[in-house]
């Protein structure tokens, strides 16, 4: 039976709109800072947000697990028995967070047979929500307007739209970058934070996101329905669909979020 009816994406957009309301109460003012192991920051904030959409979803779909970024400590020989399951990061872009550039957004995905079948983003300093669910098309509304349908952009190969991350770079983005000079000519990069980058692919503003670098499964998953319900992909190096809950470790792959199927992505690499 599907899971997935239009009762319960309203009542996510909700939840996500609970949580960005909880983040927003620290925004401007003092909070707590610690880092995790692998040296990325955590905030008061994170854990607010975890703990609203936490108790929400618990309360909206008790027999549904949720895999959170803020309590990840599951062992795989337990979730891997998951066919469904919410996969949420509270709080995704916390480095933009604590630069206070507005470049952040509340993630909620479900997982239903290693696929992302429901996608949530939600940014709080605009209130706009990107959401999605499979078969059904992607949407964006903002601040209270009635959604529109988005859909990815065919790409002009003269002119490559690029977004990137505001807080990580490196060489393999540089040479990607070099690759689509060398190959087609003038191009734009496009820095921002958090999964707003495969946002911009979704709606049409940008060609792709090369994500060269480490990320984990909550930070994809909302975005994959997204932009996959747009017309683009989520994809590995390979063009393989990224797949959720299938091993040991959370992290992803490096990919790519683009746009338009017909292009070889993978050359520029």
């Amino acid at each position: 039976m599907n899971v997935v009816t239009p009762e319960l994406l309203s009542a996510i957009i909700h939840i996500s709109e609970l949580a960005a309301d909880e983040i927003l109460k620290f925004y401007n003012v003092d909070y707590n800072i610690d880092m995790k192991d692998d040296l990325t920051p955590v905030t008061s904030a994170d854990f607010a947000a975890h703990s609203v959409i936490l108790n929400a979803l618990t309360e909206l779909t008790p027999n549904i697990p949720v895999l959170s970024e803020e309590a990840a400590n599951i062992p795989f020989h337990e979730r891997k028995t998951w066919d469904t399951y919410w996969l949420v990061d509270p709080l995704d872009g916390t480095r933009e967070f604590i630069k206070r550039n507005g470049e952040f957004s509340v993630n909620i995905a479900l997982i239903s047979g290693n696929e992302s079948v429901l996608g949530v983003i939600y940014i709080p300093v605009t209130q706009t929500c990107y959401y999605a669910t499979k078969g059904n098309g992607a949407y964006k509304k903002e601040n209270g307007e009635i959604a529109k349908p988005i859909s990815a952009k065919k790409t002009c190969q003269e002119s490559i739209i690029i977004a990137g991350s505001r807080s990580y770079r490196d060489t393999s983005l540089d040479n990607f970058l070099k690759n689509i000079e060398l190959h087609s000519g003038q191009y734009e990069i496009i820095c921002m934070g958090s999964s707003i980058k495969s946002c911009l692919v979704a709606e049409g503003k940008v060609d792709i996101y090369p994500r060269l670098g480490p990320t984990s499964e909550w930070d994809t998953a909302a975005a994959q329905c997204i932009v996959e319900e747009s017309g683009g992909l989520i994809t590995d190096t390979s063009l393989q669909p990224l797949k959720y809950n299938t091993k040991d470790t959370l992290l992803n792959p490096h990919f790519l979020a683009f746009a338009d199927k017909s292009v070889n992505w993978p050359n520029f690499l």
